[in-house]
């Protein structure tokens, strides 16, 4: 097979790890590459990752490691790369890093930013123009941040990037970012006509230090000679405008179309559902696609892998001691604590927010509880409770989105946590959907690869995403015997939090419940 200039290289900088994969047109994975790194969490409520250290010095080793044996810069046709996002990094006239790049949701630094734009503009007209409330998702008062605690660095800054796209500039040397992640940059973004907005913008940042505008499936740009020499890329090859991590893992399982969502099992719960219009509501976040002419409706639930690892952590050491001495995976010994408790925990309910929740309660203050606690309850019984807890987040964000006229016809569940077969079932019970497990689960780093291919126009067409690239393993279908029973338990679930929602923000202050 003549491979030279039609390869694919795909690359995904993670929150902890990074990974970079080269693929034949078809979508066949040639060679893999990952790298773990470490996220810096400098004071409460604040995370950070080095630039030039992690997005790019991870980009290069990547490029060095995939292409300096069988295959070679001369192989590779085009090149995308997604990374976690939205992030808030500021660069000097060179494209320079001036401060560690701000992470996405998990960094909340710039709560009382949210709260003077919110009393200056009112929340209904950023809402009105961006489709998004603001959260700690959003870049635009992490700026403002910036400009109040760091005003050098803030007058220094030439161009405000988040991570894929600042990565995309030192590989071509252009400032463009995809709509996707600019619309994050709440409020600086006009959902309906994907462009930068001024309307709230004096007070934050010119509209003129943000980057250019292009779908992720464009190109932006070729790599540079500079580029080349350090990753081993031909000059000129292609590169796309990159995108957020999860919407590139979105189309590496082949969610590209109205009606299909993505369910990703990582140390949050991220949903992505696509639409073809928007219809805003304040407890979701409404985004452009890094596919044209579509929308994603995404939500986040704060802590899933986050609570299971905990639960491993602190309260399941006979489980990791075991497995420790037999090589085997603390998770299914767990797991099989929990297939051995009957749905519904006998009466035991969890609220699993460990670490505040994102959608849609939008309350960084809240809390996680055991409710129904008895002398007969288990380790087993705790663990099924908190997989159920996270089903009834889960069916949550489903029903809003129900409102919303955006109720998926197909639910794609990815990541780590989409091999714990127990937690699958149990959120296709609690929530009432089937979930498609795909054949390959390489992640978004192979949902970039196949963008190179759509932009340069390797690949022919989005139809190759779904008769090539992706096939599907097996459905997991709820199970209508024990609907009647989570319905009970579901509507306690919401009637907990409500009312004790009070006396658990008195409490917060005590236990800041910082994400680790």
């Amino acid at each position: 097979m003549a491979i030279r200039g039609t390869l694919l290289l795909g690359i995904d900088i993670g929150t902890s790890s990074s990974k970079g994969v080269l693929c034949t047109p078809g979508g066949e994975v040639l060679a893999e590459s990952v790298i773990e790194h470490e996220t810096r969490f400098p004071a409460p409520g604040r995370a950070e990752h080095d630039a030039e250290t992690i997005w790019w010095g991870e980009t290069v080793g990547h490029c060095n490691r995939l292409l300096s044996g069988r295959y070679s810069g001369t192989d590779v046709g085009a090149v995308a790369v997604s990374a976690i996002g939205p992030c808030m990094l500021p660069v000097d006239e060179g494209g320079r890093p001036l401060r560690p790049g701000v992470l996405y949701g998990i960094d909340s630094r710039a709560g009382a930013e949210i709260a003077w734009l919110e009393e200056t503009f009112g929340r209904g007209p950023m809402f009105a123009l961006n489709g998004m409330a603001l959260t700690s998702q959003a870049v635009g008062p992490k700026i403002l941040w910036l400009r109040r605690h760091e005003p050098e660095v803030f007058a220094g800054t030439a161009k405000i990037h988040s991570a894929s796209s600042w990565i995309v500039h030192r590989l071509t040397g252009e400032h463009v970012i995809d709509r996707h992640s600019a619309s994050y940059f709440a409020p600086l973004f006009d959902i309906r006509r994907l462009a930068w907005d001024d309307t709230f913008a004096d007070p934050i940042i010119g509209i003129d230090r943000l980057p250019r505008l292009l779908d992720a499936s464009e190109i932006a740009g070729t790599v540079t000679d500079t580029a080349a020499r350090e990753t081993g890329l031909r000059p000129g090859t292609p590169v796309t405008a990159g995108t957020i991590d999860a919407a590139a893992e979105a189309i590496s399982v082949g969610v590209a179309e109205p009606g299909e969502m993505m369910a990703m099992y990582g140390s949050t719960l991220f949903l992505i559902d696509l639409v073809a219009r928007p219809t805003p509501d304040e407890r979701m976040w409404t985004a452009a696609y890094c596919l044209p002419n579509r929308h994603a409706i995404t939500g986040s639930l704060t802590t899933a892998g986050l609570l299971t690892r905990w639960f491993r952590d602190e309260l399941g050491e006979p489980e990791r001691t075991l497995a420790e001495r037999a090589g085997t995976n603390p998770y299914e010994a767990l797991a099989d604590l929990a297939a051995n408790v009957p749905a519904g925990s006998e009466g035991l309910i969890c609220l699993p927010y460990f670490a505040g929740e994102r959608t849609p309660l939008d309350d960084p203050d809240a809390r996680g509880i055991f409710a129904g606690l008895a002398l007969q309850h288990t380790r087993g019984h705790l663990y099924r409770a908190a997989l159920e807890g996270i089903g009834f987040g889960f069916r949550q964000n489903l029903e809003v989105m129900a409102g919303m006229n955006a109720s998926p016809d197909r639910v794609v569940a990815v990541g780590g946590g989409a091999r714990n077969e127990l937690w699958l079932q149990i959120m296709s019970n609690v929530a009432g959907v089937p979930q498609e497990l795909p054949e390959r689960t390489t992640g978004a780093a192979y949902g970039d690869a196949f963008l190179a291919g759509l932009a340069s126009g390797i690949v022919p067409s989005l139809e190759a995403l779904r008769s090539d690239w992706v096939r599907v393993a097996r459905t997991i279908e709820p199970d209508p015997a024990v609907k009647p029973l989570y319905d009970d338990h579901y509507a306690i679930f919401r009637r907990l939090y409500t009312r004790t929602r009070d006396d658990i923000h008195r409490l917060a202050p005590q236990n800041p419940g910082h994400l680790p």
